[in-house]
């Protein structure tokens, strides 16, 4: 399987930034800024997770939000406060938010097909059954 790393600008709430390579991850919930990073922004614990590794092992973690730039979009994102160790990774929440998803053939990302119902007479999204 290949593998897809995008580089992305980090921005924490006082407007310090950091550039990141990020592997995308698209069976990760949460991005995970390596410590350094989260450290050189000014980012500050919000709460705390507990997330399951693949091999089932259940970790304790800091979360947070930033700003997150990449080439094909920007936005605000929860972040997993990483340790010293932990590599950089982007998340399904985060390519989410950014209305992007990674394309299994290409391995690259791209626009996410959004869909939008409009409602009916009824206020429902859907047509009524008869």
């Amino acid at each position: 399987m290949a593998v897809t790393y995008v580089e992305g600008v980090v921005t924490g709430p006082g407007g310090r930034q950091a550039t990141v390579r990020f592997l995308v991850d698209s069976g990760a919930t949460y991005t995970l800024l390596p410590d350094s990073a989260w450290q050189a922004i000014g980012l500050t614990p919000r709460r705390s997770v507990t997330f399951t590794l693949a091999d089932g092992t259940a970790i304790e973690r800091q979360v947070a939000e930033c700003h997150i730039g990449l080439p094909q979009g920007e936005g605000h994102t929860p972040v997993i406060l990483g340790q010293p160790g932990d590599e950089a990774l982007l998340g399904v929440v985060t390519l989410e938010i950014l209305g992007l998803v990674l394309n299994p053939f290409t391995r690259r990302l791209q626009p996410m097909r959004m869909l939008l119902a409009k409602a009916g007479k009824t206020g429902r999204s859907f047509p009524a059954r008869r």
